[in-house]
């Protein structure tokens, strides 16, 4: 075979030989040969049904008419064969249209007819309110789910609280379940305004229990019960012999007591079913025992969970803002953003207060109010729902205090111990009892202390440390029987803890710092203490709580390596499961001495994942 020679055009002196299979050697060492090359040809698809679309409009290779209201539209068959299991099973079985030029659609008109013709040839159609519904009926018939969907998605656009009940039946009409879902979702979400419709009024009994039931219905539960009797009194004659089942709907937990067993327990639909009585008296005679345990033959009113509109969100109130005078400033921490929203604030200054939450009412009880020729010791009591924003004046206590600790339980606030105007400390406790909007004293505690932990759990409350009037730590956990009014006591060389909160976590009791990094949970039914992670540093007059299974502490005051006593603003996070800390953040502000609290309020926006 012969060998080919090339000359290098360099210098005479620099002239080098090379043979093409020295050549060929080194090009496929710079670039190495393709063993294959796929290639895809993006707009093929696109122009050959813009090609097919042509040929079909000049009637070239069409060999079906498909027919409607007299109106005749050209076609190929392996065009409507590829498109649609309809037309394959139509022109590949053995039926008479196999064999027809001329098929008549019966049922869809000639328009829509040519609308789902051009979408089969372009793959485009353009859809109006006018024309979505018998479209959309064509594209079922037709079998063009894509089509169909898209119809769908273009009648969830147009949903609003004043069409989303019509939607649904529309829904079931044609047997579309995504766009069931969204009109049932906007009906949950946007509950309050579709439950003062004519559509909601005129709805059966059984879709309306399906409403009532349903976790995501973004209502209080008030709502729901003014909403069922809405129901009923719009057809007394036919629906009042439905309150009973209408009425186990509703979560009872979650009322406030003064709302159940005044306006309730008072309507005259209510008093008529000896069922409902029955219901309303087992929840008296439950909370008048202070019991968790509901009876089982009436279990479902008081058992069910929250629904699920019902957020747990994070409110910081009071407390010295940094280092300066007492604050009036209440934040909500929205989990969604991650940032912090201002309430309205405080009516008053008030230096250590107590802080609590129940029945999703923030109270902030007590107090010291700072003013000219010194302080007063309050006995005030001032509540905030987040459902108004507005700060209105609670039945006061029976005893100003202040410095002094609050526990909710059941329906039950308790207040223990703190400093008297005598400025003397105190082991005074007293309960509020909100069936009754009434104060009441219990009785007090054995060893009385400032600034213990104190939590609740299995109808008992647990008082871990604190100090004397000698500023001592008592080591000693001071325990109160709520059911049998009657306090005992505990020795324990664990306990040492000087201003640190204490919350209840999956049946333990968790203790936050104390001029200390240590944070331990204690086993109540086993008399054990547990040591968990440690915090960052020595921390004490900070807040926590606890928002869905996990501790969350806000502020307080740490000791440096230098032992110096700085402010703080940290917010950081503690999971049990991890036994892990993270930073969330921080607060707007360095505080201390102030109240932390998981407060329900209801949102329509779903839950962050």
């Amino acid at each position: 075979m012969p060998r080919f020679a090339f000359w290098d055009e360099g210098t005479p002196d620099s002239r080098n030989r090379l043979s093409l299979n020295d050549t060929d050697k080194e090009y496929r060492m710079d670039r190495p040969m393709l063993e294959f090359y796929q290639y895809k040809d993006s707009e093929l698809s696109s122009h050959l049904l813009s090609q097919l679309n042509g040929l079909r409009q000049e009637r070239i290779f069409t060999d079906v008419l498909l027919c409607s209201d007299s109106e005749e539209i050209p076609c190929h068959r392996t065009v409507l064969v590829s498109s649609s299991p309809y037309f394959r099973a139509m022109f590949c079985s053995n039926f008479r249209e196999r064999q027809q030029t001329r098929v008549d659609l019966k049922g869809i008109s000639a328009s829509i007819l040519g609308d789902i013709v051009d979408y089969v040839y372009t793959g485009s159609v353009t859809i109006t309110m006018e024309m979505v519904l018998p479209l959309m009926q064509a594209a079922s018939m037709l079998q063009y789910p894509r089509l169909f969907e898209a119809c769908s998605a273009f009648l969830q656009g147009q949903l609003s609280p004043d069409n989303c009940l019509s939607m649904v039946r529309l829904s079931e009409i044609l047997h579309c379940a995504s766009l069931r879902e969204k009109a049932r979702e906007m009906a949950v979400q946007s509950f309050s305004d579709v439950a003062a419709s004519e559509d909601f009024r005129e709805l059966p009994l059984p879709e309306l229990m399906c409403y009532l039931e349903d976790d995501r219905l973004c209502a209080e539960e008030e709502q729901v019960f003014e909403t069922l009797l809405a129901w009923i009194h719009h057809d007394p004659f036919y629906r009042r012999g439905a309150i009973h089942d209408l009425f186990k709907k509703v979560r009872l937990r979650y009322i406030h007591p003064t709302y159940l067993f005044q306006f309730i327990a008072n309507d005259p639909l209510i008093q008529s079913s000896t069922l409902c009585t029955e219901i309303i008296e087992s929840v008296r005679r439950l909370m008048l025992s202070v019991s968790a345990q509901w009876p089982g033959d009436l279990g479902p009113p008081w058992v069910a969970p929250r629904r699920y509109t019902c957020r747990e969100t994070l409110v910081v109130v009071g407390g010295r803002k940094n280092g300066e005078q007492t604050s009036r400033e209440a934040l909500l921490y929205d989990e969604r953003t991650q940032r912090w929203q201002r309430l309205a604030k405080l009516p008053v200054r008030l230096y250590r207060a107590a802080y609590v939450c129940i029945h999703s009412i923030l109270y902030v009880l007590g107090g010291l109010t700072m003013g000219i020729g010194g302080g007063t010791v309050s006995a005030d009591v001032y509540t905030l729902s987040l459902k108004t924003n507005q700060w209105r004046v609670a039945e006061p206590m029976r005893r100003p205090r202040y410095a002094h600790q609050s526990i909710s339980y059941m329906h039950f606030i308790f207040v223990l111990g703190g400093i008297g105007p005598e400025k003397r400390i105190s082991g005074a406790v007293e309960r509020y009892n909100s069936m009754f909007d009434l104060w009441e004293p219990m009785a007090p505690m054995p060893t009385p202390v400032l600034h213990p932990a104190v939590a609740a759990v299995d109808q008992r409350i647990y008082v871990f440390g604190g100090e004397d009037a000698m500023q001592n730590p008592v080591r000693m956990i001071q325990v109160y029987h709520i059911t049998r009014n009657l306090w005992s006591r505990l020795e324990t060389r664990t306990v040492k803890n000087v201003c640190a909160p204490a919350v209840t976590m999956e049946g333990k009791i968790y203790i936050i710092g104390g001029y200390t990094r240590r944070v331990i949970a204690y086993d109540t039914k086993a008399n054990k203490f547990v040591k968990c992670k440690n915090m960052k540093e020595r921390r004490m007059h900070h807040a926590a709580t606890v928002i869905d299974n996990k501790l969350y502490v806000t502020g307080g005051r740490y000791i440096t390596s230098n032992d110096v006593i700085e402010d703080s603003d940290a917010f950081e996070c503690y999971d049990p499961n991890t036994d892990a800390w993270t930073c969330k953040g921080t607060l707007p502000y360095k505080l201390f001495d102030h109240g932390s609290l998981p407060l329900f309020c209801v949102s329509n926006k779903p839950h962050p994942p």
